[in-house]
């Protein structure tokens, strides 16, 4: 894990980053299954799966959104924190053996209403693709962030 210091003022609109790939395996579906008690066939019944819409198993979205945002916290800023996710989007389903990877935008910039002169809101655009660059899970991640004293 890297710490970058950044402060609000030390934030453009456009940056953008990605982050390294991740695949997507079945014991990321099990232990998934397991841990949040999302049993449901799609996941875990390869029969029922294959009866379905996309014809094979497919990853629970709250994975797909937990690993895709995991993946930026190579970065850490110790002036800012996670204040919500808003505009959360699964276009596109994530099976096993796909590979994910996150791109990181700086979509909006606004001053904290609660204390203006001490902290300002930034939007990061997250944007999950899988290896063909398909966008299988968007938010829009919004941090609290220190301003310069």
């Amino acid at each position: 894990m890297i710490e970058v210091i950044q402060f609000y003022e030390d934030y453009n609109i456009g940056d953008t980053r990605t982050t390294l790939g991740r695949t997507i395996t079945e014991t990321d579906i099990v232990m998934h299954a397991m841990h949040t008690g999302d049993m449901f066939p799609h996941h875990i019944d390869e029969e029922f799966a294959k009866k379905g819409p996309f014809g094979k198993r497919i990853a629970q979205f709250s994975l797909t959104h937990s690993i895709g945002i995991a993946l930026t916290a190579g970065k850490v800023n110790p002036k800012a924190f996670t204040y919500g996710f808003e505009r959360l989007r699964f276009p596109n389903p994530v099976f096993i053996g796909d590979t994910i990877t996150t791109t990181v935008t700086i979509k909006e910039m606004k001053d904290y209403p609660k204390d203006p002169a001490k902290f300002g809101m930034v939007y990061e655009a997250c944007e999950v693709l899988n290896q063909h660059k398909k966008c299988v899970s968007y938010s829009e991640h919004v941090l609290l962030v220190e301003k310069k004293k």
